[in-house]
């Protein structure tokens, strides 16, 4: 039974936390010009429990992350979502694609001899 309490609380929490706050942000508004950040959340729960020799034990744990990805812009009654690249995250897949073409130039020349 400890674990189905354990279980709905944690179901709490993400029905009171997971919410269209936690994606789009406070709007910004500059002139005629509005702006609403707009991020990707992902977020992970978990819990259990035992009972042995009527001692029930149990444990949970979660956690979220957040990270931006675009904004809206509303401007003259029009909307345009505005992605945001992270040129970060595509480092190391720009770097084997590099290294990929270095090595088949470096084969190409040996094979070719």
């Amino acid at each position: 039974m400890a674990e189905n309490n354990l279980v709905e609380r944690i179901g709490e929490v993400i029905q009171i936390h997971a919410n269209a706050k936690q994606v789009y942000g406070e709007p910004v508004v500059r002139g005629d010009m509005t702006i609403i950040p707009v991020a990707r959340v992902q977020w992970g729960f978990g819990g259990g429990g035992i009972g042995l020799g009527g001692v029930e034990r149990g444990g949970g744990g979660g956690g979220a992350r957040a990270t931006p990805c675009g904004y809206i812009e509303l401007r003259n009654g029009q909307a345009e979502y505005v992605p945001i690249h992270d040129l970060a995250s595509a480092g190391p897949l720009i770097a084997a694609g590099i290294a990929g073409a270095i090595l088949g130039l470096i084969l190409g020349r040996k094979l070719g001899k």
